[in-house]
């Protein structure tokens, strides 16, 4: 067995299979599991009472961590006009518009968001299958799409989360870096979770909060308690 594999067996008999955890106990045990050479992400898996199959059951949105992603985000901004200015002013890293779409279109794809104005979502269209599959693609849910470019991408510079309901209902999404310990954690957490909750479908009925779970990139899941998990959620809020 290679050191990967003693770190996770070692972590993997932390974690008590039969209890559901509050979320700060969550948080102490995955960040107390081993270290690797890299500081891995701590991800978020829940698992929701909708039917993605349905229109009018997708859950889809975005959250402006408090403490960001623990990475640089990379912003393009797909503008024209006073737009170009404002965006820039921001701490865009690309601006432009027919140019930045050519080089797109041509296989460029070293940014991680896009941002557009309405009047230039339509030039898009051109690389939806391009950004489409890789989830990059602007849209009015997650704030990708706005007039106010400006806040757009200060929101994604301070580490803006982006979150989408797969087919099995789960969603699936990162939360920080294992190094901002406990209660920076928490705080992402709570943020996220509370937006996710306000995306809640009129359409929706029954237990919403179906199933959570928190890991490291490297490590074991640890399951939550769902059921009081929104109690604990308000309480820290």
């Amino acid at each position: 067995m290679g050191k990967r594999g003693k770190i996770y067996k070692a972590d993997y008999a932390k974690v008590d299979r039969t209890k559901k955890y509050l979320l700060d106990e969550a948080l102490d045990l995955v960040t107390s599991f081993g270290t690797h050479k890299f500081d891995e992400s701590i991800e978020i898996a829940i698992k929701l009472g909708v039917d993605p199959k349905q229109s009018d059951q997708m859950v889809r949105g975005a959250a402006v961590l408090p403490h960001g992603l623990g990475k640089t985000i990379r912003v393009v901004a797909i503008v024209k006009g006073e737009a170009e200015k404002e965006a820039r002013e921001a701490g865009a890293d690309f601006v432009g518009a027919e140019d930045l779409i050519e080089k797109i279109e041509k296989g460029w794809l070293e940014f991680d968001r896009v941002l557009a104005t309405p009047e230039t979502l339509k030039d898009l269209t051109k690389i939806a299958k391009v950004l489409g599959p890789k989830g990059l693609m602007p849209n009015k849910k997650t704030g990708t799409v706005t007039t106010e470019i400006g806040k757009a991408v200060r929101d994604q510079k301070l580490g803006k989360v982006e979150y989408k309901v797969e087919k099995a209902g789960i969603i699936h999404a990162i939360i920080g870096k294992k190094s901002f310990g406990p209660t920076k954690l928490k705080e992402n957490f709570v943020s996220l979770f509370d937006n996710i909750l306000k995306a809640k479908p009129s359409t929706s009925k029954g237990i919403y909060i179906r199933k959570v779970a928190l890991s490291p990139t490297m490590g074991p899941s640890v399951i939550l308690d769902a059921s009081s998990l929104e109690l604990q959620v308000r309480a820290a809020g």
